[in-house]
């Protein structure tokens, strides 16, 4: 794994805890759910570690070593 490719992976990873949190506490704010933050907490760091797992594994797949994503930048 690369440089490029671990500095992608930490931003998908940043992005996907951050978004699956907002969520998380947002359907407990508008009582859509019953979340508090331990659970929000908890369903943030699941997504995110599957988030870590299909860049890793997208990696193999697409043959890009650089890139955690399929989509490759062939054109």
């Amino acid at each position: 794994m690369s440089l490029q490719f671990l500095k992608a992976l930490a931003e998908r990873a940043v992005k996907t805890f951050a978004q699956s949190l907002l969520v998380a506490l947002g359907a407990g704010t508008t009582n859509l759910l019953d979340v508090g933050w331990k659970q929000a907490l908890s369903v943030a760091g699941f997504t995110t570690l599957l988030s870590v797992l299909t860049s890793i594994g997208s990696a193999r797949l697409s043959g890009d070593p650089d890139s955690p994503s399929l989509v490759t930048g062939d054109k």
